[in-house]
């Protein structure tokens, strides 16, 4: 479903990503990890064309779309949830959702969507602001999936969430996956939500992948080596 080759990203004169390649399979959750500054979320952006591609092809589904601009890449099957979430503070959560239907063409919020997430349901008519972090992350989640994308990227969803709301999302993605033809690409640091999620766990270092494994043959303490050098 996403097929990347030979890519290298840049900012400035500084390379950072060095000719990564992977692929991920549909109906694949594929985690990468690594420590801050090691070049997730640089790759991330590179996918959905914030950031340009010096070298390499990016292809969804078989289409390369590596030099298209990011909402053709929205166009194409590719969904982002960025670090931070970047919902929309002063509009309402189902405002919110609706900004992403434009390219899907809906014409209201699937009922799926709100079974997914009932607590947007119940929030509907609040300001985006006024949601704690886990309920933002929801709606975030909620905004890329009624573009209907065949790739979604979460950027550190667990980033400033308290525990018992990342086990949330963790039963929230695995539902997702179960109940869509979705390639999920996550990056992040959480090892206990990794392998709550993560068919295969790769790991980033200095803009290169040096570790790679399906999540039954993990050794969880290697990962945390790697995560804590």
């Amino acid at each position: 479903m996403l097929e990347v080759t030979d890519l290298h990203v840049s900012y400035g004169q500084s390379e950072v990503i060095h000719g990564i390649n992977f692929e991920a399979k549909k109906n694949e959750t594929l985690a990468i990890m690594g420590r801050n500054g090691m070049g997730k979320t640089t790759l991330f952006k590179s996918l959905i064309g914030i950031l340009e591609v010096g070298k390499g092809s990016i292809k969804v589904d078989g289409k390369d779309v590596t030099s298209n601009e990011s909402y053709q890449r929205v166009g194409n099957g590719i969904a982002y949830v960025p670090q931070g979430r970047m919902i929309f503070p002063t509009l309402t959560v189902q405002e919110n959702i609706e900004t992403g239907m434009e390219v899907s063409g809906l014409k209201r919020i699937p009922d799926d969507i709100y079974a997914l997430f009932p607590v947007l349901q119940e929030m509907r008519h609040r300001k985006g602001g006024n949601l704690s972090g886990g309920q933002q992350q929801q709606l975030a989640i909620a905004r890329a999936l009624v573009t209907n994308p065949k790739v979604l990227l979460l950027d550190e969803p667990t980033e400033g969430i308290q525990p018992s709301i990342i086990k949330d999302i963790a039963n929230i993605l695995n539902e997702i996956q179960k109940t869509r033809d979705i390639t999920i690409i996550v990056s992040e640091q959480v090892l206990s939500f990794t392998m709550a999620i993560a068919d295969r766990i790769i790991v980033i270092d200095g803009g290169n992948f040096i570790h790679e494994d399906l999540r039954k043959d993990v050794d969880t303490e290697q990962i945390s080596k790697y995560l804590s050098v």
